[in-house]
Parts: structure tokens; sequence; C-alpha cells
């Protein structure tokens, strides 16, 4: 119970030191300032103009580059003013008002296609239209109302950049610790690889998904770090943080490249379970440790004690009388193997010794010197060009589809709230922008949301409506609901819907006396609103994932195509790290988690638009296995000493090329290519004598009592070992996926 009680005392100062917190305050302050002094001055209605600038400003103020910043909030101002300008002028009638409708919800959403940051500023254009119909502040003009809103988006932007400037790192430190304690999660499911009891399905399962979280958290904190190198230069807090971030995308790798054959291992060694248990007992002190960095992050504490390297010292001690105590000779695989696992955990607790390291300002050795144009090529640039526009401007665009049905959805909203003359009926229209989506699981899901938060908010609103009429208690529920309201909207949906539902309602309850009539209102109109935009959803032109998953495995079957060479070209040249093999490498890792996304928003659509599940999820396993062996053979190659690649390598790299190009034609109705299996079976038997002939002078050498191996020796029968076995398993995988993707025709 003391441990509960910590960890909730824990997690509420990281969400009062929070970004999202901190925003809130921001956009409250912002709101609040301008209504107070206007309303005070006699003039409110100008009041509430600047604070519907600041509220269409702030959904762009997201963490990025502060160039990215700058931008966002200024193009989201003048979409949001340009837009409440048209909207307001047009809604004089109804033959104008669906037009306008039609065109602008169409236009703006369209606007999307330019990514992710775009996204957040065609809200602001959205929200803005739907604002025209609440006729708020109706004593001045249309013009005036519009310029206003552009006015108070600049206030916005000047109290954001004060705070920005009066708290600069907090951004990047917050990213940063959240991707350290992702890691961390990660790494305990991985250590479940090694446990008897887990079911390893659902356990593949959840570290599909961690690692598509791991892979968009290191998407922002490239942008975030690599965009602040080139802006400031080399100062060392940026450099410092960029090499953390280095250790983590290292950390994920190795993570991965852990030996995959665990059954092996474990069935090797299924009478040293205890000693087993060791291994596992490093990698969750390891996720600890990394929990305890990130929470000083959070609470800009002191750095923990790193107990790391002891750790480390005695799970050697452990493999050492493990290997003294068994059959080498019959056990020589899974103690390879083993030996392997330990070697990656090493080199993990290398990278967080670094980590602490440079948190506590030591000398690190670790030195970057990548050049400008090199930074660049880490950093995903979005197009900004018309062309984008045009290539997008058909049906096969899940954009353009979004937008159609939006723009549709908006119109019937509009109509129904006009022919039953319902009161707010913005609210339907309101509830529709926010809930839609291009794809259908995740409007379902923010559907579902937003009705119970609403439900639950209500409910809330009334007993506190009947417990008290005073107007100063609803004046500070109502600013306090707002501020945890902007805070908590992308944590936790369903509490802040519930927080939106009675901040409205607390600010309706100081302009009119009949405020159950508000939340009765509320209520009716959300509900509605969720059921139009899921049922839209459902019937006009929907984008089902399995229209698309052909593209999606091609191009991660791609990636993981120029990953393998990548670490072929390398293992021949063994020369200084090329930034190519980095880059194959990120692609590789990002190309992975969008299958996997894809694959879950499939799991959320309906039941007769899941045709092959079984076999598209069989698919999504083998890619990420045979992406797992990959970063294990590239970790291996680079981080031991190895022999000169054989001609036998070359015939297995050839051969496992061959199945990934077929795979692709498959999937892209291309004639496929021939295979070469006669001289795989003479390369398998070849890298096999290698490792018999090593391992028979191994065993002459302990016949003789020579106990303990030569680093040299132990290397050779390493590469041979692992080597072999991760070509014939790279071979298997591949072979299996070109099979399962020939089904999927």
């Amino acid at each position: 119970m003391t441990n509960r009680l910590k960890q909730y005392q824990n997690d509420f100062i990281k969400f009062l030191r929070s970004t999202d917190f901190s925003k809130a305050i921001v956009l409250t302050i912002a709101i609040v300032l301008p209504i107070s002094i206007f309303s005070n001055a006699g003039k409110l209605e100008i009041g509430i103009g600047l604070a519907m600038g600041c509220l269409l400003s702030s959904p762009s103020d997201v963490p990025g580059s502060f160039k990215h910043k700058v931008l966002g909030i200024l193009f989201a101002a003048l979409l949001g003013s340009l837009s409440f300008l048209i909207a307001g002028y047009a809604s004089s009638s109804l033959w104008t008002v669906i037009p306008m409708l039609l065109i602008m919800m169409f236009g703006v959403s369209y606007l999307s296609v330019y990514g992710f940051r775009a996204s957040l500023v065609t809200f602001s254009g959205l929200l803005a239209v739907v604002l025209s119909f609440a006729n708020i502040s109706s004593g001045i003009e249309i013009w005036q109302k519009a310029l206003l809103i552009l006015s108070g988006g600049l206030w916005y932007l000047l109290i954001s950049l004060s705070w920005y400037f009066i708290r600069p790192k907090r951004a990047t430190e917050q990213l940063l610790a959240e991707t350290m304690e992702l890691t961390a999660e990660y790494l305990r499911l991985r250590s479940g690889l090694l446990s008897e009891s887990s079911d390893m399905e659902e356990l593949q399962k959840e570290i599909f998904i961690k690692q598509g979280e791991l892979n968009e958290r290191h998407e922002r904190l490239r942008e975030i770090l690599l965009s602040s190198r080139r802006s400031s230069g080399n100062s060392g807090y940026t450099r410092n943080r960029l090499l953390i971030f280095i250790d983590l995308v290292d950390i994920l790798e190795l993570a991965m490249a852990n030996p995959l054959e665990y059954q092996k291992m474990k069935e090797g060694l299924k009478d040293h379970r205890e000693e087993l248990d060791v291994f596992t007992q490093l990698t969750l002190k390891m996720a600890e440790q990394l929990d305890q960095v990130a929470s000083a992050l959070h609470k800009n504490s002191e750095v923990p004690e790193n107990v790391i390297p002891k750790y480390v010292r005695s799970t050697k001690e452990v493999l050492l009388n493990m290997r003294d105590k068994v059959d080498i000779s019959q056990k020589r695989e899974a103690l390879l193997l083993l030996r392997n696992l330990f070697d990656y955990q090493s080199k993990q607790a290398q990278k967080l010794n670094n980590i602490d390291r440079i948190l506590r300002n030591l000398e690190v050795n670790n030195k970057l010197v990548y050049k400008a144009k090199e930074f660049r090529k880490f950093l995903s640039h979005q197009d900004y060009s018309f062309r984008t526009l045009a290539t997008n401007f058909n049906f096969d665009s899940g954009i353009f589809r979004h937008s159609l049905r939006l723009s549709v959805v908006v119109l019937i909203g509009y109509l129904v709230g006009a022919y039953f003359s319902v009161q707010n009926s913005y609210w339907i229209l309101l509830t529709i922008i926010v809930i839609m989506r291009p794809n259908y699981g995740l409007t379902k899901q923010r559907t579902r949301k937003r009705i119970v938060g609403t439900l639950i908010g209500g409910a809330l609103a009334i007993a506190i409506v009947f417990l008290t009429q005073n107007s100063t208690v609803y004046a500070i529920l109502g600013l306090l609901s707002l501020t945890l309201a902007f805070s908590l909207i992308q944590r936790n949906y369903t509490t802040a819907a519930i927080f939106i539902t009675l901040s409205i309602i607390f600010i309706y309850a100081l302009l009119k006396p009949d405020v159950l009539d508000v939340i009765q209102y509320r209520i009716l109109d959300t509900i509605v609103g969720a059921g139009l935009a899921a049922l839209g959803n459902l019937i006009f032109w929907p984008k089902w994932e399995l229209q698309n998953i052909n593209k999606v495995i091609a191009d991660s079957v791609k990636a993981n195509q120029v990953y393998l060479s990548e670490i072929d070209w390398f293992y021949h040249k063994k020369d200084k790290l090329p930034v190519s093999y980095k880059l194959s490498r990120k692609k590789a890792f990002l190309e992975m988690g969008t299958l996997s996304a894809s694959f879950q928003r499939m799991t959320q659509e309906p039941k007769s638009r899941q045709k092959k599940l079984g076999l598209i999820y069989e698919i999504v396993e083998l890619n990420q296995t045979f992406l797992s062996a990959l970063a294990s053979m590239g970790t291996y190659i680079r981080t031991h000493p190895t022999t000169r690649a054989s001609s036998d390598f070359e015939i297995f790299y050839k051969a496992i090329s061959t199945n990934l190009n077929n795979t692709i034609n498959i999937l892209e109705g291309k004639k496929l290519l021939q295979n070469i299996d006669p001289q795989i079976s003479n390369a398998a038997k070849s890298l096999h004598q290698k490792f018999d002939l090593l391992a028979e002078e191994r065993d002459k050498e302990i016949e003789a009592g020579k106990r303990n191996i030569e680093r040299k020796t132990r290397y050779l029968l390493q590469e041979a070992y692992l080597i072999t076995g991760q070509l014939e398993w790279l071979l298997d995988i591949s072979e299996k996926l070109q099979e399962k993707v020939n089904r999927l025709k």
C-alpha cells in the first residue's frame, strides 16, 4: 500500500512538472487575462475575441523545434482568423451555409496531408468554422472578430514563447525521460522471453506495440535535438542530450538483438533455471535503473546511484561458474547463446553507464562526429509543395476520403441541429470535428471515451449544482476544470472529456441561470455528434487497413532488405560504421512500427473487414522476427572482432535477398526471381564444418586440461556458431515470409 501511495505521489509530481500541465497553465493565463482586463473596462466582447484566438492557436503548440513551434502557432492563428471570417459571412443564410460547410470543412481538413503538425493547424481552422455558429461576442462585426482572433493568436504566441525562454529545456527533458521509461518497459517485456510462464504470443504483441511507441518518441527527439544542434551549434547541453539519445537508440537495438533462440537456450540449460534467472534479473535491474534516472529528470533531482556495474560483475561470475560446472562439449551451443546474451547485456550496461556519466557531467569517450549534412539525413522532412496536394487528390488517399467524409458528416450534423432547433447546435459540430479521425478504430475509441466522459462530467455537474448555486464557486471550478482539461487531453481523453464538460457547464452557468438545461443539451448534443461521427466513418468512403496492407508490408520488407545490404557491406569492409547503416536501421525500425500500427488498427475495425487477420498477424510477426534477427547479426558484427566474410556468407545473403525481392514482387504483382537452392545446401555444410572443426579443437584443449578458453578462440567459436545460426534463421524466415505473403493474394 505504501509503495502504491508513493507511486501515486510520483505520478502526481510528474504531472505537475509536465509540459502538458505547464502548457495548460499558459493557455489558461492567456485566456483569462484579456477577458478579465476588457471585462473590467466594459469591453467583454474584445476579451472573448482574444481568448478565442488563444484557444484556436494552442493545439499546434506541441514539442518540437523552436522554428516549427513558432510557425505552427502563427499559421494556426492565420488559418483560424481566415476560416472564422469566411464562415462568419457565409452563415447568413442556409443556401450559403451548405456550400460553405462542404468546401471549408473539406479544404481545411485536406491540408493535413502535410503531416502531423499541419493536422493540428487544420484543427484550428475547423474549430474556427464551428465557433462562427456560436454567436459569441455578437456585439462586434465579423471582420473585427477575425482580427481579434488573429491578435489573440499572437498574444498566445507571446505568452508561450515567454514561458519557453524561462524553461527552454523542459520539453526536451520530459521527452527524454518518457523515452527512458518506455525503454525500461521494453526491456521488462523482453526479459519475459526467458521466463517459463510467459504467454509468448501475447508477449510478442506487447513488444510490437511498445516498439512502435519507442520509434515515435525517437522521431520526436530527433527533431528537437538535431534541429537544436543545427541552430545552436555544439552547445554542451544539446550535445550531451544527443549522446543520451544515441545511447537509448542503441539500447533498443541491443534489446532487439538479444539472442532470439531463447527456447534452445532454455532447453539446453533447463537444469540451471536459477542461474538463468540471474540474467533476467540483470535486465530487470537495468530497466529499474532507467526508471530511476527518468524520475530524476522529471523531478530535476539528483541522479540515482548507478548500481549496474555491480550486477554485471555478479552475473559474469554466474556465467563463469556455469561454464566450470557443465559439460561444455554437451552444452556448448546453449552456453554460446548465453555468453552472447551476456555480451549484449554488458553493452547495454555500458550504455547506461554512459548516460550516468553524462548526467553527472563526467567525461565520456563517445564523441559526435556527424557533420551538418549528416544530421539533416536523420530528420524526416515534410514536402510542403503543391505537388503533395495534387498527389493526394484521389480516392486512394486516406486524407482525401477523411476530408470528404468530415465535410458531409458536419453538414448532416448542422442540418439535424437546424431541423430540430437544437439549442447550441454547434456543440454537435464541435463533437464531430473532435472525434472524427481518418481511421475507424480511433474514431470508435474516441467516440466511446467522449460519451463516457460527458456523462460522468454531466453527473458531477448536476451534483455540484444541487449542492451550491454560488457563482464564485462556479468560476473557480470552471477555471480549474478548463486547466485540467487542457493538460489531460493528450494523456487521458476520457478524463479530459469529463473536465471539458465541467468547464463548459460552469462557464455557461455564470452566463445563464438555467444550468440544468445546459447540462441536458450538452449531453444530448454530444451523443448526437458522437453517433454521427461513428456512423459517418462506417458508411462514407471508409479507408480500411486491408486496402493498404500490401503496400505497408512491402515498405517494411524493403526497409529490412536495405538494412541487410548495409550489414553485408560492413561485414565485408569492417571499416568505420557509415551513416547509411544507421539510416537504414532507423528506416527499418520506423517501417516496422508503421506495419505494427496498421495491424493494430485493423484489429479495431469491424469483423467483416478483418479478412485473413490471422495470416496478416503471422506476416507481421515474421517481419518483426526478421528485423530482430538482422539487428542481432548486425550488432554482433559491429561489436565483436570477426573474420573476413566468406563466400558461404555471400551465398546466404543472395538467397535471403532473393526471397525478400520475391516477397515484394508478389505484393506488387511483379515477376518472381529464381532461387539458388543447390548452392545454399553446400554453403550451409561448409559453415557447419567450420564450427565443428573449431569445437573439436576446443574439446582437445579441454581434454588436455586447458579449461579456460582463449579470447580469440571464444570469438571464433561465437562467430562460427552465431553467424551461421542467424543466416539459417534469416533464410528460413524469408522463405516463410514469401510463402505467407503468397497466400495473402
